[in-house]
């Protein structure tokens, strides 16, 4: 074959650099596509993920729209696409919008459900639970309170939307009860669609087929005590296992039966935060009326209350947000606004900093730094390590109390009346 011109040499090396970095670009981009995104444990491994806004001056925010009705729930992303939950209060209609990523703008909304508000703990909302989707369908779960809006009677509701916006299906699979209200953020998993269903009665662990809602298994759960949450789904010896805290437990279920591999009794009643790992321990934060955290080892079989737990320590535990682990370190901020960070392995406390006054929204992690996210909307970015170092500090000028989500180069942040796009985003930095 006889040799090409130097020019038109160079001229396919660009094309080919040109292609094989927006193959990496693309590669690097992430869905979020459930509660604390692809793993569920609030980690993107995005490489260019913002460190530095401020959403009173504008500065780095590539959009800003505002969002009908309340709620805690955080949005989810596939793509283009953003879905993310509300309520109407005076109308008392659970809504399922979907946006445009890359302009904030509604692309259609449904009214999934109608009923009387619930009964609620003053830091939740009536559309708590962040939504999952798989690329085809998103689905949602609400509360279908009675016209009382008593806690007793209450029926979970769980339905799946395609995404032009129809209803392909709505289930009440089991009752739901508790003073405090409701959030169960479903988890996928192979062809299932897994719901906990904690509360103060005959509570279970719940899997559904996700193409029509059926009930795949249901499993009691013993302590009939109000828990809110949100299972993780790992490999660990050997076993899919997956685990969570709440009603009075720590305990791992294989996900495609519903059968229990193992438990911790206590150590507290109830719980909020789910639970993370770092690839060899799980991490447990909690809780009412105890405060605990707890690194346990995931290869048990039975009761291993007295032989898993690897360390444990009661001070500065979180509530309701949620931790991070990643690398050599575990890090975690409690309700009232001190954060920890320790040594993973060992328990060993590197630091311990107040960093605001209250803390709702669970932790995320992003290229070795950790984001804490304030109720009052200033986001705090550490580095872990054997010393305190904040990286920015960044105001939003609106309370915020849902979870962060990460996609395709960006941070979405949905706060008291708006949805935040934060950073211009891969698509975006690549077109201009």
């Amino acid at each position: 074959m006889p040799a090409l011109p130097a020019p038109l040499c160079r001229v396919l090396v660009l094309i080919g650099f040109a292609a094989c970095c927006s193959i990496a670009s693309r590669a690097a981009a992430e869905n979020w596509p459930g509660w604390r995104g692809p793993r569920g444990d609030g980690s993107s491994d995005e490489p260019r993920v913002p460190t530095h806004w401020d959403g009173e001056k504008q500065d780095n925010i590539a959009w800003k729209v505002e969002v009908p009705g309340t709620g805690h729930a955080s949005p989810v992303i596939w793509q283009d696409r953003i879905f993310l939950v509300s309520c109407l209060e005076e109308e008392q209609d659970r809504i399922l919008l979907c946006l445009d990523r890359k302009s904030g703008k509604t692309l259609w909304q449904e009214s999934v459900l109608q009923s009387p508000l619930e009964k609620k703990h003053a830091l939740n909302s009536y559309a708590s639970s962040t939504p999952a989707t798989d690329g085809e369908l998103v689905y949602v779960t609400f509360l279908e309170g009675t016209k009382q809006g008593e806690a007793k009677g209450a029926q979970m509701a769980v339905a799946a939307y395609d995404f032009a916006g129809k209803q392909r299906w709505l289930v009440r699979p089991g009752p739901f009860s508790s003073v405090h209200g409701y959030c169960s953020c479903p988890v996928l998993f192979e062809d299932k669609l897994i719901v906990n269903g904690d509360h103060d009665g005959d509570a279970y662990l719940l899997a559904l087929d996700r193409a029509t809602g059926e009930t795949v298994w249901k499993t009691p759960r013993e302590n009939k005590t109000r828990s809110y949450a949100t299972p993780i789904i790992r490999d660990f010896d050997g076993r899919t296992q997956m685990i969570l805290s709440g009603s009075m437990s720590i305990a791992s279920y294989d996900p495609r039966s519903g059968s229990r591999h193992w438990i911790i009794d206590g150590p507290t009643e109830q719980f909020v935060a789910s639970m993370v790992d770092n690839g060899k321990l799980l991490f447990m934060t909690a809780g009412f009326p105890e405060h605990h955290i707890l690194a346990i080892r995931p290869d048990g079989r039975g009761n291993v209350t007295k032989t898993h737990v690897v360390w444990r320590t009661k001070e500065n535990t979180s509530y309701v947000p949620s931790p991070v682990a990643f690398g050599d370190y575990f890090l975690v901020v409690s309700d009232d606004g001190i954060a920890s960070c320790y040594e993973a392995e060992t328990g060993r406390r590197t630091w311990r900093q107040r960093i605001g006054p209250h803390y709702s929204a669970s932790l995320v992690s992003a290229g070795g730094l950790a984001y804490f996210l304030s109720d009052e909307g200033v986001t705090t970015i550490v580095k872990p390590g054997e010393k305190y170092e904040a990286v920015a500090v960044n105001p939003l000028g609106e309370a915020c109390y849902a979870s962060p989500a990460i996609s395709q180069g960006q941070i979405f942040l949905r706060a008291a009346k708006h949805l935040y796009a934060i950073g211009e985003g891969e698509r975006q930095s690549r077109a201009r």
